[in-house]
C-alpha cells in the first residue's frame, strides 16, 4: 500500500535534498511505495522475509549471509509482500520483541551490517530513524557513528496498543529501554509530544517538533463554490480505525435532510479488513448512486482528481491521530474538512482555520457540521479559501525542510 508515513519521508528527503543536503533514505523491512519521485536507497536492510525467518526459525540465523542476501533484493520482497502478509500486531507480538532484542537477539546480523553501513561506509552528520520500533539497532549504530541519532515518532502507540496483553507490556517495557538511546525526538504536534513522553517515559524537553509538509507540486486544486450534488468525501486506508463508519451513519442522516448530496471514499483496503468494509457497504446499501467507491489512487495525479471533486472532507478517526496528511492534502486543493477534535487535528485545524470539529464518536455533531457546510455556502468559502492558504505557507515541504536544517544545525552542536 501508500503508507503515509513513507511517503511524508520521502518527501521530507526531496526537500532537503533541494535545499543542498546530502540525504540517504534506507528502506527498511520493504521497499517504499510512493506516489512522487522515489528518492529512497535501492538497498533493503531488516529485509522482512529474512526478519521473519530468523524470529521463527533458529537454525536461520546460522545460515551464511551470503545464503540469503538474495531473499532482501526489493524485488523479492515485493513479489512476497504482494502475497496475503498480515502486518496485524496481534500476530507481530514476538517479531516485535526480537526486533528490539537488536545486538543481543535475533535480528543481530541485520543489526551488524545496518550499524556498518552508517557508521563506516556513510559517515553522516546526524541519523534520523522512522520509528521507534528500530530502536534495538541505535546501540550498535552508536558504538560506530558519533553523530547525534533522533526518532520521529509517528504512530507507534497505535501499533503498541493493537498489541496482544501477553506482549504489550514486555515490548512498551523493551522500547522504553532502548528510547533512552536517542538523543531526541521529533514529532508533528504539541499533542503527539506530550503523549508519547508519558508512554516512553522520557523528558519532554528531549521532544522537538517540526511541522508535517507536503509536496505541493500538482495540488493544483483551487476553492470553488460548492457542486450540484454537494460532495462528502473520505480519503484514508478502509480500516476501523479510520472510522469510515462513522461518516457512513452521519451521511446517511445528513443526506435523508440533504438529497442533492453524495459520499465518495477512496483509501487503500487491505485483506484484514474486507469484512469491516463489506459492513460499511452494507451500511450505506440504502443511499443507492449516492454512494460511490473509487478505490485506491495509482498516481498523486489521480489522488488530487478525486481530492478536486470533493466539497468537503472527513476522516473521523477512533484514534488520535498523530499527522494527518490527508487533511493537508485536502485543504491545499481548497476542501475544507470536519474532523473529531482529538489528536493533532485540534492543532492543524488551529493552524490552518480550514474546518471545523466535532466531538469525538459523536455521530450526531458529525452530522451537524456537515449540515452547517451546505447550509452556510460564505462559511465553507471562508474555510476553504483561508485553509489553502495557511497549508501553502506552514506546511509546505519548503517549510518543513528550512526548519529541519536549523534543528539538525543545533542537535550537531
Amino acid at each position: 500500500m501508500f503508507c503515509g508515513s513513507c511517503m511524508h519521508d520521502n518527501t521530507w528527503a526531496r526537500a532537503l535534498m533541494a535545499r543542498g543536503v546530502e540525504v540517504s533514505l534506507i528502506p527498511t523491512y520493504t521497499p517504499i511505495r510512493v506516489d512522487e519521485e522515489n528518492v529512497s536507497d535501492a538497498r533493503v536492510f531488516f529485509g522482512g522475509i529474512n526478519v521473519y525467518l530468523s524470529s521463527q526459525w533458529h537454525w536461520w540465523r546460522a545460515v551464511p549471509s551470503f545464503l540469503k542476501h538474495w531473499l532482501d533484493h526489493p524485488a523479492i520482497i515485493r513479489w512476497a509482500t504482494s502475497k496475503a502478509v498480515s502486518n496485524d500486531a496481534k500476530q507481530l507480538g514476538q517479531l516485535t520483541l526480537d526486533m528490539l532484542a537488536g545486538e543481543s537477539g535475533p535480528q543481530r546480523e541485520q543489526v551488524e551490517e545496518l550499524a556498518q553501513f552508517i557508521g563506516e561506509q556513510l559517515k553522516p552528520d546526524i541519523v534520523v530513524f522512522s520509528n521507534a520500533l528500530l530502536a534495538g539497532s541505535v546501540r550498535r549504530i552508536k558504538q560506530l557513528f558519533a553523530g547525534p541519532v533522533l526518532c520521529v515518532l509517528q504512530g507507534d502507540d497505535i501499533f503498541l496498543d493493537s498489541l496482544p496483553d501477553s506482549h504489550r507490556e514486555p515490548v512498551l517495557q523493551a522500547l522504553r529501554n532502548r528510547a533512552r538511546d536517542f538523543d531526541g525526538f521529533i514529532t508533528h504536534s504539541r499533542y503527539y509530544a506530550e503523549h508519547m513522553a508519558a508512554e516512553l517515559s522520557i523528558p519532554l524537553d528531549r521532544f522537538h517538533q517540526l511541522p508535517l509538509g507536503i509536496d505541493l507540486t500538482g495540488h493544483d486544486g483551487q476553492p470553488r463554490p460548492a457542486g450540484d450534488p454537494f460532495t462528502v468525501g473520505y480519503f484514508a486506508r478502509l480500516c476501523p480505525e479510520k472510522g469510515l463508519h462513522l461518516l457512513v451513519e452521519a451521511f446517511v442522516r445528513f443526506h435523508a435532510k440533504h438529497p442533492r448530496t453524495r459520499l465518495r471514499v477512496s483509501g487503500y483496503l487491505g485483506d484484514r479488513d474486507r469484512s469491516y468494509f463489506e459492513q460499511v457497504r452494507s451500511q450505506a446499501a440504502r443511499l443507492g448512486s449516492a454512494f460511490e467507491f473509487v478505490g485506491s489512487p495509482a498516481t498523486q495525479a489521480e489522488k488530487v482528481e478525486f481530492l478536486k471533486s470533493l466539497d468537503v472532507l472527513s476522516v473521523p478517526t477512533v484514534y488520535r491521530e498523530p499527522k494527518g496528511l490527508s487533511i493537508l492534502e485536502a485543504l491545499a486543493n481548497g476542501v475544507p474538512v470536519v474532523q473529531p477534535a482529538h489528536g493533532a487535528f485540534l492543532e492543524l485545524i488551529k493552524a490552518t482555520q480550514g474546518g471545523l470539529l466535532f466531538e469525538p464518536g459523536n455521530v450526531d455533531d458529525l452530522t451537524a457540521q456537515l449540515e452547517l457546510l451546505v447550509s452556510d455556502p460564505n462559511l465553507r468559502e471562508r474555510l476553504s479559501k483561508t485553509g489553502q492558504q495557511q497549508t501553502r505557507e506552514k506546511f509546505s515541504a519548503e517549510a518543513m525542510a528550512q526548519q529541519s536544517v536549523r534543528l539538525f544545525e543545533r542537535m550537531r552542536a
